[in-house]
């Protein structure tokens, strides 16, 4: 069975501070199995649906290797990695931005997931925002894995 896993923290876990905008706000390290048969790439989102206002886009990084099994940790804002791209979260900013809820709200989840694409993403300009991303590669998943994460901040 296609899974993702990750070795920072465990699935239905607080996500350590460091990854987040508390902390040095760099990514997570992931692992991955049992990749489907077809696969061309992976893409691995970073989404809050617990945001106030809808969905929040932390992350979309787009033309991993299916081969590769995993992505280390330490992809912050900007970023820049050879064989694979990040795109514009909504932060405003391309690669990844950790979980920052609002000071005082109840842990939010946070969902990482790897979809396995029959096709690579061609996205349309070098700025392409998470939203866009997903969307072109929607109608290309074959399957997906998800690893969930929490975090909060307390109050004043």
């Amino acid at each position: 069975m296609f899974a993702l896993t990750s070795p920072d923290f465990n699935s239905g876990e607080t996500i350590p501070k460091r990854f987040t905008c508390d902390g040095d706000n760099i990514s997570p390290a992931f692992r991955w199995i049992c990749v489907p048969d077809g696969t061309k790439e992976l893409l691995l989102v970073c989404d809050d649906p617990d945001a106030p206002n809808g969905v929040f886009h932390h992350w979309a990084a787009w033309g991993l290797s299916p081969d590769a099994g995993f992505l280390r940790s330490g992809f912050g804002a900007e970023s820049l990695e050879p064989g694979f791209r990040q795109a514009v979260n909504d932060f405003g900013k391309p690669g990844y931005g950790g979980p920052c809820p609002l000071k005082g709200d109840k842990p939010h989840s946070y969902h990482f997931r790897l979809s396995a694409l029959r096709e690579k993403v061609t996205a349309t300009t070098l700025d392409a925002h998470c939203v866009e991303i997903i969307e072109l590669a929607h109608p290309h998943v074959i399957e997906f894995a998800e690893h969930v994460g929490l975090y909060g901040r307390p109050g004043p």
